[in-house]
């Protein structure tokens, strides 16, 4: 079939969970180097039509070519990892430790951030002609971003905290059901219109995705933006890490293994037949013969 039930894709997420977690250091680095920075090349293009249109909608259609891509290539987000791997610790999977799970997260975390820091500094290069030329107008764009998600949330206080928390719960909820929604299908095309949906809703919504904000951020500071390395540190990066992580197990990983894994499979089935009854013995004729 080219769509797996709702139990057998539990089964498939904690088994790619476990995959991840022996995965060797330079294959970890390798694919998440190169998903951070087809998704940060990929919210490039995205800023860029939306500079170029005017309408943020097209380029929220557009942004999620690179999700896609990445994925299909087999290439590993932090947000993704966030969901799945920690499944196969809950599902007590030989060998699968609370460490082996944090060196995961942590390869992953500075493998994105390479691939994504590359791509920003070859974008401020083309944005500026190797910086001897103002910043063009996508350049400036991604400038203010930087600006309205660090020092605009710095503004509100504790307020403004709570609010990027939370986009970042948000986001993951979105992008990791994403990733799962990819796995329900066995044809591309099936994984491709699995991942757009979700990944278009947290696009649109700007809701706050830390690898996306690893490209975005030291772009802005390059381009000119105003506010500080400690301002997206503090005011973006950390908290987002934060609210991704809590969004992606809590709302897509935990759910559907407790449900779907746990107890969903037993869900509706009538009770197994006790062994004295599951192949009774048949009663034979008073004339049968005897063999």
């Amino acid at each position: 079939m080219s769509y797996l039930s709702p139990s057998e894709l539990a089964v498939k997420m904690i088994d790619a969970g476990e995959s991840k977690v022996f995965m060797s250091t330079r294959d970890t680095v390798i694919r998440a180097f190169m998903a951070g920075a087809i998704l940060a090349l990929a919210a490039a293009f995205a800023i860029t039509v939306t500079v170029q249109t005017g309408e943020p909608l097209i380029g929220a259609l557009l942004f999620p070519v690179g999700f896609c891509m990445l994925y299909l290539l087999g290439f590993d987000l932090l947000t993704g990892v966030f969901t799945l791997v920690p499944l196969a610790l809950i599902d007590r999977r030989p060998g699968v430790t609370t460490r082996s799970v944090l060196r995961n997260w942590t390869l992953v975390f500075f493998g994105n951030f390479a691939g994504a820091f590359t791509v920003a500094v070859m974008m401020a290069v083309i944005f500026t002609y190797a910086f001897t030329t103002d910043p063009n107008e996508v350049a400036q764009k991604i400038a203010v971003i930087g600006e309205g998600r660090t020092v605009g949330y710095a503004e509100h206080g504790a307020a403004g905290m709570l609010t990027l928390f939370i986009r970042g719960v948000l986001c993951n909820w979105m992008v990791s059901t994403g990733v799962v929604a990819a796995m329900m299908s066995d044809s591309v095309s099936g994984k491709v219109i699995g991942m757009w949906m979700p990944i278009l809703v947290f696009f649109y919504m700007g809701f706050e995705h830390s690898i996306v904000n690893m490209f975005l951020f030291p772009s802005g500071l390059m381009l000119g933006g105003e506010f500080s390395l400690s301002d997206y540190l503090l005011w973006n990066e950390i908290p987002t890490v934060v609210g991704n992580l809590v969004g992606g197990i809590t709302f897509v990983g935990l759910t559907l293994y407790a449900t779907h894994a746990r107890t969903g499979t037993q869900r509706g089935r009538p009770p197994a037949p006790r062994a004295a009854e599951a192949a009774p013995d048949e009663e034979k004729p008073a004339d049968a013969p005897v063999s």
